[in-house]
């Protein structure tokens, strides 16, 4: 069960992981198998960036919470739900969805925060 103060959703490193061993564990599909091994190429990227980062993104999103004084994601999109353009708050939560949002781009696909995409 992943923890619902988690800075990555799902799915965690270990269902990714799982994804694939089921994949490999099947003889290969003729033509689809190509896309399919990229996907599982990709699937392990993503693991091994998620990994790499899970103890400073971990910390910083538990920082981002306690900023915001809200426990979990739970509560973080209770408070997303409310917050309105008028709201003291509305900086600091949009900078902080920024930077979760940020950090979870550089893991699923860093390619994205390239200059110039």
């Amino acid at each position: 069960m992943i923890d619902p103060r988690a800075a990555h959703d799902r799915p965690d490193p270990a269902e990714l992981l799982e994804a694939v061993r089921e994949y490999l564990d099947h003889p290969a599909e003729g033509g689809r198998d190509r896309l399919h091994r990229r996907v599982a190429s990709n699937v392990v990227g993503l693991v091994e960036r998620q990994l790499a980062v899970a103890d400073a993104d971990a910390a910083a999103h538990r920082d981002r919470l306690a900023a915001l004084g809200v426990d979990d994601n739970a509560q973080l999109a209770a408070l997303a739900a409310e917050v309105d353009e008028t709201d003291p708050r509305h900086g600091v939560l949009s900078a902080a969805l920024a930077q979760w949002a940020r950090a979870k781009v550089a893991v699923s696909n860093p390619r994205y925060l390239e200059e110039g995409r």
